[in-house]
């Protein structure tokens, strides 16, 4: 039996296979480097390109991109008209941003537990959990897989509340054949190096609702317009403008926009590639019954974000924390995503307690987060899964 680096072996790799890496090509420097030697640096002619751009991907009526995912979630809970004494419902499992938003507006974020075996939020918990205080849900398409929509949408149509799809991982994704970013109230997008298209940095919110479409222009830029028809007061010339709201300068710069614009040509080769290596990582996993390979919807056509791999603790002798470990040992990087957010002492000291949602809890004790991105050769794909073959093979029950 071949011993892993951990226990002495020979490493499978020589150089670190990354968690996840941006993929950077000439054109993208080139259209970067174009806007660094035109007029405009923020605030040009690449911001509503990219929104037409975003729309004309997705289909919605609407695009408002900004400077990070975070901020597009604030927007868009902002929007909805979160604000103190209401509740949002989101997932655990996730990025802090998805529950802070609502923290943002004064209202309290309420977590509802996973499906346990796709890992979204389960549907039937948000609906146990809504009180009269529920202003919206946030619902994450957790590792790029689509939420389950249909019955969100029918739960929040019944109650009405407010549907905001954090969309971080989910671009490129296609739910019952219609790309995600059109089928919520709200849907927002992250652009970090880590996702499958990126700026650096930057972020969307997308609707097809003109109505929430203002509000974001709005909390966008300070609050300020220079839209005569919202003005309150006649206005003194040509240079005049208002603030007429609290918002907030979450602008995105034109050399970020012309990046992801870029980025965005390579969105069918990038989507392509990551299918294919989450096959063969399935094919190889599905072998083993040490772990538990993630089930997909059949409605949702998924560019994958994140691979999981969720160990079966029966199964093994040795736990996540070890495997982590031994995973580093053999030069494969991997992470862990996520931390449940209510385990955060900040949401600790605000009352939160362990024990919210077992299936989340669950899933964060038994998994990692194995390399995934466009850049894997096959080689590095096969690394990986012999690193993780070998430490199965030797913990193996």
């Amino acid at each position: 039996m071949e011993k892993p680096a951990i226990e002495g072996g020979k490493p499978v790799r020589e150089k670190p296979i990354y968690y996840g890496h941006q993929y950077i090509d000439e054109a993208d420097i080139q259209a970067v480097v174009e806007v660094m030697r035109s007029e405009w640096l923020t605030c040009g002619p690449k911001i509503p390109e990219l929104e037409q751009k975003l729309c004309g991907l997705t289909g919605a009526k609407y695009a408002v991109v900004c400077a990070n995912g975070t901020a597009a979630l604030h927007m868009a809970a902002m929007a909805a008209g979160v604000k103190a004494g209401d509740e949002v419902i989101t997932t655990p499992i996730t990025f802090a941003a998805s529950a802070n938003c609502a923290l943002y507006c004064g209202a309290r974020p309420v977590f509802a537990d996973i499906d346990p075996e796709t890992y979204n939020i389960d549907p039937e918990k948000v609906e146990a959990l809504i009180t009269p205080a529920t202003k919206a849900v946030v619902a994450v398409d957790y590792t790029g897989q689509s939420v389950a929509l249909d019955p969100l949408r029918e739960i929040c149509k019944k109650h009405g509340l407010v549907l905001i799809e954090d969309g971080a991982h989910v671009i490129g994704t296609k739910y019952k054949g219609q790309p995600n970013g059109s089928l919520s109230d709200m849907t927002t997008f992250s652009f970090h190096p880590v996702k499958t298209v990126t700026g650096g940095e930057g972020g969307a919110v997308l609707t097809n609702d003109e109505t929430l479409y203002k509000k974001l222009l709005l909390y966008r830029a300070h609050g300020i317009t220079r839209d005569e028809s919202l003005m309150e007061h006649e206005p003194d010339g040509s240079w005049y403008y208002e603030q007429i709201a609290l918002g907030y300068n979450y602008r995105i710069t034109d050399m970020q926009a012309a990046l992801i614009i870029s980025q965005l040509d390579k969105l069918p080769m990038f989507s392509s590639r990551r299918k294919e290596i989450v096959k063969r990582y399935n094919e190889a996993f599905s072998e083993m019954p040490e772990l538990f390979v993630q089930r997909e919807i059949p409605e949702s056509d998924t560019t994958r974000h994140l691979y999981i791999l969720r160990l079966v603790p029966e199964r093994l002798r040795i736990g996540r924390k070890r495997f982590f470990e031994a995973l580093a040992a053999e030069n494969v990087c991997c992470n862990v995503n996520y931390i449940p957010t209510y385990y955060f002492p900040y949401y600790e000291k605000l009352g939160y307690k362990r024990g919210l949602c077992p299936r989340a809890e669950k899933l964060y004790e038994e998994m990692i987060s194995l390399p995934l991105y466009y850049a894997m050769t096959d080689e590095d794909v096969e690394s990986v899964i012999r690193a993780v073959s070998r430490i199965v093979d030797f913990y193996r029950m």
